[in-house]
Formats: C-alpha cells, sequence, structure tokens
C-alpha cells in the first residue's frame, strides 16, 4: 500500500470544484471535490485504475499518466514534482537509507561570514540547523547556543523550533503563516525523501508532540519556500518586517541558505540596532 499517494490523489481531488475543471455542478453530492470518475475522464484513465492508485493498490505510475493526473487535478509545480515522487521508484530519485551526517560546506560558510550584518542560515534536509552567522543567531535564536550547529547531536531542528519553542512562536507575528510554510516545504521533502530516518523521525516525533502540526500535515499541502515576506517581533528591538529569500549553495542540492533581509526602512533601522547589539557582545 502507497498511503502517501493515495492520501496526496484523496486531498487534491476533493479540494477541486467540477466548475473548476469546466464540468457542471450536477446533483447534490455527498462528499467535497470531484469524483473519482469525473477525475479518471479528465486524466484519460479507466475508472478502476484511478481507484485503484488511490487506494494505493497500484504502483509504478508511469510519466504520462503521472503528467495526466497532474494536469487533471490542476497541480502547482511543486504539487506536480510532489506527485512524481511519490508515484514510485520509477519517477522519483535514488533512495537514501542511510545519509551522511549533514554540514554546510566552507564555501557556504564563506558565504555566510561575507553575508556581515545580513542575517543568513544554513537548513539541511530535515530542517536542521547547519550553520548561522551572528546576526542569523541573534534574530532567531539568541537563546540557544551560538556553537549548536556545529555538534549534530546539539543541532537545532527548525520545524521543532517553530512548533515547540515559546522563543520561536512568538518571534512570528503570523505564526500560523509560518508554520504551514514549514510544513508544506517538509512534506516536499518527504516525499523526496521517503527514506530518509531523520525526516520520518521527526514527522512522527512532531505529529505526536503536536497537535498543530498533525492538523497541518494531514492537509496534505505541497509547497517549496522559496521567498516570503515576516513580521516578526524581536525582544530586543521589537518589531519589524524581513523579506525571507532561500537559496541553494552549489553543489549542496540538499541544503538551503536562508538570507533575512529588510523591508522597509523601519526593518532597516531594527537590524541596524541589533548588529550594534552582536557587535558589543562579540
Amino acid at each position: 500500500m502507497d498511503s502517501g499517494l493515495a492520501d496526496f490523489l484523496q486531498a487534491r481531488r476533493a479540494r477541486l470544484r467540477p466548475q473548476d475543471v469546466g464540468l457542471l455542478p450536477g446533483d447534490r453530492r455527498r462528499v467535497p471535490g470531484l469524483r473519482r470518475e469525473e477525475l479518471a475522464q479528465l486524466a484519460g484513465v479507466s475508472t478502476s485504475y484511478y481507484v485503484r492508485l488511490e487506494q494505493g493498490q497500484s504502483r509504478n505510475a508511469s510519466p504520462e499518466v503521472i503528467d495526466a493526473l497532474a494536469r487533471a487535478l490542476l497541480l502547482d509545480s511543486d504539487e506536480h514534482q510532489h506527485l512524481r515522487d511519490l508515484a514510485g521508484p520509477g519517477q522519483r530519485g535514488p533512495r537514501v537509507r542511510r545519509p551522511p551526517v549533514e554540514h554546510a560546506s566552507a564555501g557556504t560558510l564563506e558565504l555566510l561570514t561575507a553575508l556581515g550584518d545580513t542575517p543568513a542560515l544554513v537548513i539541511g534536509r530535515a530542517s536542521d540547523l547547519l550553520a548561522w552567522n551572528p546576526m542569523g543567531h541573534a534574530l532567531f535564536a539568541g537563546h540557544l547556543d551560538f556553537t549548536a550547529p556545529l555538534r549534530p547531536d546539539r543541532r537545532p531542528n527548525l520545524a521543532r523550533q517553530v512548533f515547540l519553542d515559546p522563543h520561536t512562536r512568538e518571534l512570528y507575528v503570523s505564526w500560523a503563516e509560518k508554520a504551514l510554510a514549514l510544513v508544506a516545504t517538509l512534506r516536499l521533502r518527504a516525499g523526496r525523501y521517503p527514506d530518509d530516518p531523520r525526516l520520518t523521525g521527526l514527522i512522527g516525533e512532531l505529529s505526536t508532540r503536536s497537535t498543530e502540526f498533525a492538523t497541518l500535515w494531514a492537509s496534505n499541502e505541497v509547497a517549496a519556500c522559496n521567498g516570503a515576506v515576516y513580521r516578526l517581533r524581536h525582544p530586543l528591538v521589537g518589531s519589524f518586517t524581513v523579506l525571507q529569500q532561500t537559496l541553494i549553495p552549489v553543489g549542496e542540492w540538499n541544503q538551503t541558505l536562508v538570507v533575512n533581509t529588510a523591508h522597509d526602512e523601519a526593518a532597516r533601522s531594527a537590524l541596524a540596532l541589533l548588529a550594534h547589539e552582536v557587535s558589543s557582545r562579540r
């Protein structure tokens, strides 16, 4: 049984209305979304075959079928890739059962230093914080040990911080927005690396310890967080808005560099004040 593929197909079918895909609403429906036979017709496959896919009883659908389902479900590019990842070994990249311990490369660490007073973080495949510069640490986790990312057994984890750490929850004015973005990105990674024990262990832990995470995870939202504007509430310098941009370091496709820049003049002043505080402490 492939519950990941089944759950994703069911969730995406349920969010579509007949009129979204050019069908008449028809008679009263007992459940929201398209009927299975309607989606099968739109994708050009038999109803019985689609039912087997949605029940997790059929694996290794062809690329053509996956692409047809993506078009029928009106998936965006991130969701389409996630569907490919879930479809089976023939659609996803090589599986990694025992991935090595992640480290930020020397080049990425040099880039962190070069960013100076621009807060930046390096995040691993399972949302582990692999490195940060002094401003990144001061902005997001000043209450934690600055050297923690250097020791794999003590590394903070962004997902745990967002859902389980009260300091991080207080930092984001719109915490729910940040939480949803993080879960959507985490689900994208989980589909791409289904056998990564750190990912599966993290998801299981958070599902048990946070009802909010469990609810968001069940929604099957998928998105790559490439950039977002967040209002922060910092304990030292007050409230201000930053633009978070996610970059991929050269040669490190499983890692992301999250750079935070001022969104307006008030944010520039707040970050300058924080930089002065960091410099004084150092």
